[in-house]
């Protein structure tokens, strides 16, 4: 691994890693290349870039040369090389580097560079005038959800983050701040550890590397107390599909000094239609920031069966619901706890099938956690008196449950993955999460993400559904429960091997079994892989779907050319919806074109 170039720092790349993180990073990459066992896509196409549906070459390089003399040459990149998927810290733009079936169903045809909302302004109008697929992206670090892909083939990336990478201002007294699409988590964390504002926080995921700004309107979740990033948000600003900007709440009174104070502004709340949709490409945000409310604690507590994750919630709920438990910590199952060792499954099962949890839990007893099924990853906030009566209270009612055993900080070795989520809940953005990734050779990984009530019988419901379905389809089940106050957010996360198609196949039929089999029972996903969009959007049809018909009214309104992100959570445009060319089928999963007239009149795959 001598060979792999280092990975890059925050002050070489607005995309790098913290000189804090450098080792672990290094280390990281190290590993994930030697589980590589496939080489980059030889591109097999006779011609590239790949170009949008119904495009004439001629056509397309027409439209180059015009945004390239817009924005610079130096500002618009083909996608003419080989499809490297790279790792998490040097990621593509080209493609989905997890892909679900061929890398090259969603790929683009090539990468435009905005350095100003101006910038942004002038790539919408030129996508208007020659009528041509544009897909924003922040950073593309979104990898469980399809990364930077775009889910019309041959569309034009609108790289966001590599040249508006502002941190626009910090505000210690007010403890908001204002960003640009290219701001990681690092990033923020670390400009306010430079400022000198210690009594300042951040809310990270569980890794640092993604848009502050992405990760928000992609309505994600963090683990401090402020971990529901979109309700933390406190203005924007958008480029409509057709060219005008507009800032939203108090940003529409000019020269006012309350943008990312006051969230509403005057009038109706237009924020929402901006999130998880195709309807404007925010360049600015507003986030609220969360003062240190006087120090943290981990704590860790395991829970022996599988059927104690029933009674752990019912244990729970009402210690979150009174704001004991103050954060949406993790419920892990105990093999993800194996998988952080960051081997491959095949050093302790080479049986056929899921790993069973005899054997899961077997290594597991010879690690610090112990024979268990599930391990919670808590957090206790406040200064030491209180976090000691916290900790009482939680510790008494943990322990009401037959065999739940509270593991003592002091007896854990010092770079176990406790101490990395107890940094990640306290705001300090750590990169240890990827380990897992090496469970499988080529290891690439997809979400399914439910929502449910939070009591134990809907959450052993889903890990059923789950469990059966990763059975059928020969793959581990890795679910984590995030537990609100009023939610469960039940993240199942699938690993498997991107280079083997049948693996690839099996993962991909089974995200849609799970979530038919989850919308039967009432379950829906509250975000998903942008090759699922169209079911699940589907799955939210009360009414004769008319939600669904609302969305589009909006598309059609903001969107006449259907030009912004076509298909992003399952809203087509109307030039698109009458090519009726939505995936609603995985039956036809390794076809490279798209079939016509299914029974629901609606294409089953295709390469759009």
């Amino acid at each position: 691994m001598s060979e792999l170039k280092p990975t890059p720092s925050l002050e070489e790349k607005y995309s790098g890693i913290p000189r804090r993180l450098l080792s672990k990073a290094d280390s990281a990459k190290a590993r994930a290349f030697s589980n590589l066992t496939i080489t980059p896509s030889s591109r097999t196409e006779q011609t590239l870039p790949v170009i949008p549906n119904g495009y004439s070459r001629g056509r397309f390089e027409d439209a180059i040369r015009a945004i390239s003399t817009v924005l610079g040459a130096e500002n618009v990149e083909l996608n003419m090389k080989p499809l490297e998927d790279g790792w998490y810290m040097e990621h593509p733009n080209t493609h989905d580097a997890f892909p679900l079936t061929d890398q090259e169903d969603l790929v683009s045809s090539a990468a435009v560079y905005p350095g100003s909302v101006e910038d942004v302004q002038s790539v919408v109008r030129w996508a208007n005038k020659f009528v041509i697929p544009i897909y924003p992206i922040s950073m593309g670090r979104n990898l469980g959800y399809g990364g930077a892909a775009p889910r019309v083939r041959g569309a034009v990336i609108v790289d966001l983050g590599r040249r508006m990478e502002s941190i626009l201002d910090i505000n210690p007294d007010t403890c908001s701040c204002l960003l640009e699409p290219g701001v990681s988590f690092y990033a923020l964390y670390e400009e306010i550890q430079r400022r000198g504002y210690g009594h300042l926080w951040i809310d990270v995921p569980d890794l640092g590397g993604g848009s502050v700004l992405g990760n928000t309107v992609d309505r994600g979740q963090g683990y401090t107390p402020m971990g529901d990033h979109f309700s933390a948000h406190c203005g924007m600003e958008v480029v409509t599909p057709t060219g005008e900007v507009i800032r939203t709440g108090m940003g529409a009174l000019p020269n006012n000094n309350t943008w990312q104070i006051f969230p509403y502004g005057f009038g109706p709340y237009p924020d929402g239609i901006f999130s998880q949709s195709n309807f404007g490409i925010v360049t600015k945000i507003g986030m609220h920031l969360m003062p240190n409310p006087g120090g943290s604690e981990g704590f860790m507590c395991t829970f022996k069966e599988e059927d104690d994750l029933f009674k752990a919630i019912n244990v729970i709920r009402p210690l979150r619901q009174r704001n004991i438990l103050e954060n949406v910590a993790q419920l892990k199952h105990v093999v993800q706890e194996v998988a952080l060792l960051g081997k491959q499954r095949s050093t302790f099962w080479k049986g056929p099938g899921p790993m069973p949890i005899e054997e899961v839990r077997k290594i597991a007893a010879t690690l610090p956690c112990g024979d268990c099924t599930w391990i919670y990853y808590g957090t206790i906030y406040g200064p030491p008196e209180v976090t000691r009566e916290k900790g009482r209270i939680i510790k008494k009612d943990f322990l009401s449950i037959p065999g739940a055993r509270w593991i003592d900080r002091a007896s854990l070795p010092k770079d176990h993955y406790f101490f990395s989520r107890e940094n990640i809940s306290s705001g300090k953005p750590d990169l240890v999460e990827l380990s897992w990734l090496n469970w499988m050779p080529n290891g690439g990984h997809v979400f399914f993400s439910p929502v449910c009530p939070p009591n134990g019988e809907d959450a052993m419901k889903i890990y059923e559904i789950a469990k059966r379905r990763h059975k059928e389809f020969n793959l581990d089940c890795f679910p984590t429960c995030c537990i609100g106050m009023r939610e469960i957010l039940l993240i199942v996360n699938m690993v498997f091997d991107r280079g083997d198609p049948v693996e690839r196949e099996n993962a991909y039929r089974c995200m849609r079994a799970m979530v038919d089999d989850a919308a039967a029972e009432g379950y829906g996903e509250y975000r998903t892989h942008l090759l699922l969009a169209d079911q699940v959007a589907g799955t939210y049809n009360w009414n004769n779907n008319a939600l669904m018909r609302f969305h589009e009214q909006i598309k059609d309104a903001l969107d006449p050319n259907g030009i912004l992100a076509p298909g992003r959570s399952g809203i087509w445009p109307k030039r698109y919806r009458e090519k009726e060319l939505e995936v609603i089928d995985a039956s036809r999963v390794s076809q490279a074109t798209v079939v016509q007239s299914s029974s629901k009149g609606r294409a089953k795959l295709g390469r759009l």
